[in-house]
C-alpha cells in the first residue's frame, strides 16, 4: 500500500513554497523540484488527513496531459529524473509524485475554460446572466453544455483565500492585451483538444483551469498541473443530464461530508482547522481519483 505523504521534508534543496497540494524546492537558479503531496483541500482549507496515493495519481495525470498537448504549447517539464536531484534517503518522497521543471515567471491569472455551466459560473449566471463580464443566452440550465467554450479568468489568491473571477478587460489591465489574447486562445485550444479526447473515454470535462509562465526569452509556457481531478470538473458521460449536477471524479465525497458534518452541534464554518475525515470518505475519494486516471489513460 502507498505510504501517504502529507508534508515533505527535503533537506538537500532549499524550500521555496508549500501550496495547498504541492511543495516546491529550488534546484539552482533555473529549475524547480515540484512534489505533489497527498494533501487535499476543500473550500480552500487543507484537510488534516491525506488521501493515500492522490499525489502520485495527480502527477501521472498531469504528465499524461502535458505529453498529449505538447503540440499546442511548450510546457515546463525538463525531463530530468527527480530521484537524481535529491539525496538517497529522500527518494521515497519524490518517487512517482515529483517533476523537475523550468523556473518560470508565473502569470498571476488562472486561465479558466468552461464548456458547461456549473459551479460558481452557474451561481453567477443565476444572479446576473453573466460570467466574468460575458453575457450568456437566457434560459440556460445547471450543467448545460455551452454553444462553445468560454474563457473566464480568475485572479490567483493566496493559500486559504478564494480565487476571484475577473473580466477579460481586467486581465488585460494586469498582463497586457497581447499576452491576454494569447493565453485565451491557447487555453481554449487546450480545452477543446482535451475535451474531445476525454469524451472518447466516457468523461466530460465541464471546466478546467490552466496556469502559465514566461521563460527567460519571454515565451509563454504551460506550467503547474494540467487537467487533473483537482483542477478540472470531470463528469461521467453516461450519467450526464441537463439540470442536475453529475457525480464528479474528484473530492465531491469530501465536500458533501463536510457540508453535512456537525461539530459541537453546529455546521463546520469552513475555516481551518478542518474536521478529521472518516476512513470511508478517504477511501472513496482515493478510488475516484484513481478511476479518472485509469479511464483517461487506458
Amino acid at each position: 500500500m502507498t505510504t501517504a505523504i502529507l508534508d515533505t521534508t527535503i533537506k538537500s534543496l532549499p524550500l521555496i513554497s508549500k501550496g495547498k497540494v504541492r511543495d516546491i524546492y529550488a534546484i539552482g537558479s533555473d529549475r524547480l523540484l515540484m512534489i505533489t503531496t497527498d494533501r487535499l483541500s476543500a473550500f480552500d482549507v487543507v484537510m488534516q488527513d491525506p488521501i493515500p496515493g492522490k499525489g502520485i495519481v495527480l502527477n501521472q495525470m498531469s504528465n499524461f496531459w502535458f505529453d498529449y498537448l505538447a503540440t499546442i504549447i511548450p510546457n515546463h517539464l525538463t525531463g530530468v529524473t527527480p530521484e537524481l536531484v535529491v539525496s538517497p534517503d529522500e527518494i521515497a518522497q519524490v518517487s512517482g509524485r515529483a517533476v523537475v521543471t523550468q523556473r518560470l515567471e508565473p502569470i498571476l491569472v488562472e486561465a479558466v475554460v468552461r464548456g458547461y455551466l456549473a459551479g460558481s459560473a452557474w451561481k453567477d449566471y443565476q444572479v446576473s446572466g453573466m460570467i466574468c463580464g460575458l453575457n450568456l443566452p437566457k434560459g440556460l440550465q445547471n450543467a448545460q453544455k455551452l454553444s462553445e467554450p468560454i474563457f473566464t479568468p480568475a485572479a490567483k489568491a493566496a493559500v486559504g483565500d478564494h480565487d476571484e473571477n475577473i473580466s477579460f478587460d481586467l486581465m488585460v489591465a494586469q498582463v497586457g492585451l497581447e499576452l491576454a489574447q494569447q493565453i485565451r486562445t491557447v487555453s481554449i485550444a487546450l480545452y477543446q483538444s482535451a475535451a474531445t479526447y476525454a469524451a472518447t473515454k466516457g468523461i466530460l470535462i465541464a471546466d478546467t483551469k490552466f496556469e502559465f509562465g514566461l521563460n527567460p526569452a519571454g515565451h509563454l509556457v504551460l506550467m503547474d498541473e494540467v487537467l487533473t481531478a483537482d483542477s478540472s470538473r470531470f463528469w461521467p458521460k453516461d450519467s450526464y443530464e441537463i439540470g442536475k449536477n453529475p457525480p464528479s471524479y474528484d473530492k465531491q465525497f469530501v465536500r458533501d461530508w463536510l457540508e453535512a458534518v456537525q461539530i459541537d452541534g453546529q455546521a463546520w464554518n469552513k475555516k481551518s482547522p478542518a474536521p478529521k475525515l472518516p476512513q470511508d470518505i478517504i477511501q472513496k475519494t482515493a478510488q475516484k481519483y484513481e478511476e479518472a486516471y485509469r479511464l483517461l489513460t487506458q
